[in-house]
């Protein structure tokens, strides 16, 4: 190969004088992956500035070990970074939001019967969504959206035990005795079942009407529902508060957001603890997301 001199035109495929043409280039020399401060810029955690103070104080991991050098080169889709010990998720490809779901709204990407589905709030998004521990139609209240089949699994396989929360409008007044018998536990036609917790949160001045938050891990199909009226009390208006580590907080109805760092900390922590548990899946499927409508 020539030697370029100063002012001679470079040939085709150079980009600069003092590289080889593309066709030249070497890929596997050039260093792997993306530098640990870019992609915790990248991330949302902090400037690359910040990024390498953090490093630098001793407070950001990599699988588990920590890192003292800012240079060092991670793969973002796969490397797990931690900051104070709190995960973070650097694959920005992932998307992770809360919707608080309005009555009548079908938990289905694509509702067959042409009811109001889950398209309408995820149409804008470029990733394809999908949901974890549907709600029915009359049932309101906290629905994850996402991307990450690992999180989405362990929220929703029922190996894993993950607590929701809901509050139900219900018909009579409910005793210390029934919210006794709730957490106790009675058998069902499909077999035993307790609530976590349960506890009453106000009588209607008639005592026509109760206000309980019940608290339950089991993810059989309108468990909720038929836990209530097995106990006489019959639902008449259902909302879930809480999945595992989420709460809906003073989301608007049929509005949605992106997690808060610390609320994806607290589901990236409970998703990486139990990944190595999960069952082999080959393809993200809603069926398999949620056994049943868990209300």
């Amino acid at each position: 190969m020539s030697t370029l001199r100063s002012g001679d035109p470079l040939p085709e495929g150079f980009k600069n004088a003092d590289r080889p043409p593309i066709e030249d280039w070497n890929a596997e020399a050039a260093p792997q992956g993306v530098r640990i401060q870019k992609v915790m810029a990248a991330a949302g955690v902090a400037s690359r500035r910040v990024a390498e103070n953090m490093i630098a104080q001793g407070r950001v991991a990599v699988n588990g070990k920590l890192v003292t050098e800012p240079g060092l080169r991670v793969d973002p889709e796969v490397d797990e970074v931690t900051v104070d010990g709190i995960p973070v998720q650097v694959d920005t490809s992932k998307r992770y939001l809360i919707l608080n779901k309005p009555v009548g709204v079908v938990s289905s990407m694509a509702d067959d019967r042409g009811r109001p589905d889950l398209s309408d709030f995820t149409k804008h998004y470029e990733e394809r969504l999908f949901y974890v521990g549907r709600l029915d139609q009359d049932t309101s209240g906290l629905l994850i959206l996402t991307n990450d089949g690992d999180l989405a699994h362990v929220l929703a396989h029922p190996s894993f035990g993950v607590q929701k929360t809901y509050i139900a409008k219900v018909r009579g007044k409910v005793t210390p005795q029934t919210l006794s018998k709730l957490t106790t536990g009675f058998e069902l036609i499909d077999g035993f079942i307790q609530a976590d917790k349960a506890r009453l949160l106000s009588v209607s001045n008639n005592g026509d009407t109760s206000l309980v938050e019940i608290t339950l891990h089991s993810g059989r199909n309108r468990i909720v529902r038929r836990m209530l009226k097995e106990v006489g009390h019959p639902v008449l208006e259902l909302v879930r508060r809480a999945f595992g580590p989420l709460h809906l907080g003073t989301l608007p109805v049929g509005q949605m957001r992106d997690l808060t760092k610390v609320e994806l900390g607290a589901v990236l922590a409970l998703s990486r603890s139990n990944t190595e548990k999960l069952p082999e899946y080959t393809e993200i499927d809603n069926d398999d997301l949620s056994e049943g409508e868990d209300n």
